[in-house]
């Protein structure tokens, strides 16, 4: 007869589990945290839960998880105000528990109670937290999970408007640049899924802050980092084209200033980034409705524009018939456009 000394442990309720998370996250405020060895006890508990968390939303590879426990799971974490914790105590955690945290972020983040997504609607409540993760870039040992949570976010339209909405999203223009190439990149991702997620929200974000973003963009398009130059100009062709932004890109369309920025991008001396520059520049030239000061500037430069758009070639991977064709109807309007009378008047 076989027997075990040994009884098994009981795995944690929904409810019982989301109070252990809380209650290990808040251990790290003890004054003990200052003895290394009770810190270290303190993390290894907070990183057993998290393992246990995972668990319970992923399964285990052998029992798929159970949908009800997690949906109890979610509603406790968020009654429990455990979400605050996950987010003020990242930077505490070993690297083991906030790669698992992240992982269970996404799954947390799509629960549904009936129509309302348990912690979309704790983060509405509580959008403090959305600017805590922003800020999070500054820190580069949290930077790419806060990235990663943040995007995350950003799949949820009403957290999305509240983040383009926030001071918090000028400190993209900074991020985006930083030394780190890393950070700067996971922020770049960030920064270009506010601007193309929700098509709608970014137009009318757009049309009520259009001086202040587009000052700030300009910096970005004419940067001395070739990789921002390159990414910020691919990003503007993507939301300025897109069908509820029309009357921002009209508006874009007929500032002088905006078109001397794709004159200077045209002859940059990268191929792609002059590439990426035409696609705009055309869009200038094609304007049927081209303020007067863009017509004369044409016309003064049109021998140059010539020259240069006649060895522009759409590069490797390109669709060259559809790109000589564009090109051949915007060298065809400057033609007509320098010929145009009383030019200097």
């Amino acid at each position: 007869m076989s027997f075990s000394f040994f009884k098994a442990l009981r795995p944690k309720t929904p409810q019982e589990l989301a109070r252990a998370i809380k209650d290990s996250l808040m251990a790290l405020d003890t004054k003990t945290v200052v003895e290394v060895k009770a810190l270290e006890k303190a993390l290894e508990e907070v990183e057993k839960n998290f393992g246990a968390m995972k668990v319970m939303l992923l399964g285990d590879g052998e029992v798929e998880p159970n949908v009800d426990q997690i949906i109890q799971l979610t509603v406790e974490i968020c009654k429990e105000d455990v979400v605050s914790l996950f987010f003020h105590k990242l930077s505490i955690l070993g690297w083991e528990a906030r790669k698992d945290l992240v992982q269970c972020w996404s799954i947390l983040l799509k629960q549904k109670v009936g129509s309302t997504h348990c912690c979309v609607q704790f983060l509405e409540n509580h959008s403090e937290l959305l600017d805590f993760l922003v800020a999070g870039y500054d820190n580069k040992e949290i930077a790419l999970n806060c990235g990663n949570m943040l995007r995350e976010c950003i799949k949820f339209p009403s957290l999305a408007k509240y983040m383009l909405e926030t001071p918090s999203f000028e400190l993209f223009f900074k991020y985006v640049e930083l030394d780190n190439f890393d950070v700067a990149s996971d922020a770049f991702s960030t920064f270009k899924d506010l601007l193309t997620k929700h098509p709608i929200a970014v137009s009318e974000f757009l049309a009520s802050h259009y001086d202040e973003f587009f000052e700030q963009y300009e910096k970005l398009l004419t940067s001395g980092n070739y990789v921002t130059r390159r990414q910020s100009l691919k990003l503007l062709s993507e939301f300025l084209l897109e069908p509820p932004s029309s009357h921002i890109m009209k508006r874009y369309i007929a500032e002088v200033q905006h078109f001397k920025v794709m004159m200077t991008l045209l002859r940059d001396t990268s191929k792609n980034i002059q590439i990426s520059a035409f696609h705009i520049f055309k869009i200038f030239v094609a304007n049927p409705n081209k303020p007067r000061e863009i017509i004369v500037i044409l016309a003064k430069n049109h021998e140059r524009l010539l020259e240069l758009l006649n060895n522009l070639s759409p590069g490797k991977g390109g669709d060259d018939d559809q790109f000589e064709e564009e090109k051949e109807l915007i060298i065809k309007e400057i033609e007509r456009v320098s010929q145009l009378p009383n030019l200097e008047s």
